[in-house]
């Protein structure tokens, strides 16, 4: 019976494993929205018809979810930010990496930089946060750090929880 109960609890322990989101990495923001974690996405995102990984950005003080969709191009990287809020591109390259608007060809997919709800002067400040390119990781904790200081309305995103 104690065998029995054991292999029980040990599969349902594999099976709860599998079905997990596997934390990447976790942050503080000093913003409204609190502390961030950030969640690899089991499926990619799929954007311009291309399968694209993808991580999801969750904040401690707001139930707001971010999907972050890492594009490889030939030059740079792009990391293609989409929230109910407001959705915008960061982008990557030997030189920088720093924020961008949403390109033209993303608004057939429905996504659109919302001058509504863009903060301009965090914009312009995020131009470049840093020199070179990083990683995947690095560069999605930036991401997850510096988006919240984009949101014109962060109060009314913290009301979302």
């Amino acid at each position: 019976m104690k065998r029995m109960f054991l292999a029980a609890v040990l599969i349902l322990a594999l099976c709860s494993a599998t079905f997990a989101k596997k934390v990447v990495a976790e942050g503080k923001t000093y913003s409204a929205l609190g502390d961030y974690k950030i969640e690899t996405m089991d499926q990619p995102v799929i954007l311009n018809g291309k399968e694209l990984d993808a991580f999801t950005v969750s904040y401690e003080n707001t139930g707001m979810k971010v999907t972050v969709a890492v594009e490889k191009t030939r030059k740079c990287k792009n990391y293609y930010v989409l929230s109910d809020g407001l959705s915008i591109q960061y982008t990557c390259n030997k030189n920088y990496f720093g924020v961008e608007r949403l390109t033209k060809d993303l608004e057939k997919e429905g996504f659109k930089t919302s001058n509504d709800a863009l903060n301009a002067e965090q914009y312009y400040h995020q131009r470049v946060l840093t020199t070179g390119g990083n990683s995947d990781q690095d560069n999605t904790k930036l991401i997850a750090a510096y988006f919240p200081f984009l949101l014109k309305d962060q109060e009314g995103v913290l009301a979302i929880n």
